[in-house]
């Protein structure tokens, strides 16, 4: 029953994606927000149907801590889960990414039409004069700014490298932090086909000051409080092994 409800499941995905990357191309000339305000359509009707196809929804709690904005979100990255989940559950925002997911067929075409912040982690210098400059850009119009400190998908009960990159640009733009801790890989594991039923936990975090900070307290304050959350909402879900 996993497999078929997953076919169903990718089946509307194979459907819908090229139909919203040609909205997304058709609406390039209105403002960012308006933009990303319809993109995120993509997402609710695909959330929808996850729910529908394969038994998987999601529960936010701390909803109440996010604020007004536009702000920075440093969030657990575990799955793709996430990157749809979020535009549900934030204002519209914009995502720091690799600059070689613009180049999927689609899915990295529509996703460039969204002003993502895209870097190339090659020039480290140049990429942190891009995320200073785009950041700012991204805030005055409305959008925020939502990084995974990890770099990378991370594997259920696993912990990554907190990078400082993040830090250093909410201290250079003097914009708190609101930290997210989900669990999302033990409903949807990385690069797998299938998706599980059950119910994904996102935690919200209040946002957190970034003033007379250094780039590392402040990216340890994150760590320490995702990780923290990570503990009590780990193991909830059938794609969960303890590691080795």
């Amino acid at each position: 029953m996993v497999w078929l409800r997953s076919i169903l499941y990718w089946l509307l995905v194979v459907i819908i994606t090229p139909l919203f990357t040609l909205i997304a191309i058709l609406i390039l000339p209105l403002p960012p927000v308006t933009r990303n305000r319809i993109i995120r359509l993509w997402s609710v009707i695909l959330l929808k149907w996850l729910h529908i196809t394969c038994g998987l929804k999601f529960k936010v709690e701390g909803a109440d801590h996010i604020p007004a904005g536009p702000l920075m979100i440093m969030c657990k990255h575990q799955s793709a889960w996430e990157t749809m989940a979020l535009q549900l559950i934030f204002p519209p925002q914009v995502w720091v990414m690799k600059r070689e997911l613009l180049k999927m067929p689609f899915f990295g075409w529509a996703l460039a039409t969204t002003s993502p912040i895209a870097i190339d982690r090659g020039q480290r210098a140049q990429a942190q004069r891009q995320l200073m400059e785009q950041g700012k850009d991204r805030l005055a119009k409305g959008l925020w700014i939502v990084i995974f400190p990890e770099g990378t998908r991370i594997k259920p009960g696993e912990r990554g490298q907190y990078k400082q990159g993040g830090a250093r640009l909410a201290l250079d733009l003097n914009v708190p932090i609101v930290p997210v801790a989900m669990n999302s890989g033990e409903f949807w594991p990385k690069n797998s086909f299938l998706k599980y039923p059950g119910e994904i936990t996102v935690r919200v975090g209040a946002p957190i000051a970034v003033e007379g900070k250094k780039s590392l307290e402040l990216i340890q304050e994150v760590e320490g409080w995702i990780e923290g959350q990570m503990t009590e909402i780990t193991g909830r879900g059938p794609c969960f092994t303890v590691p080795k």
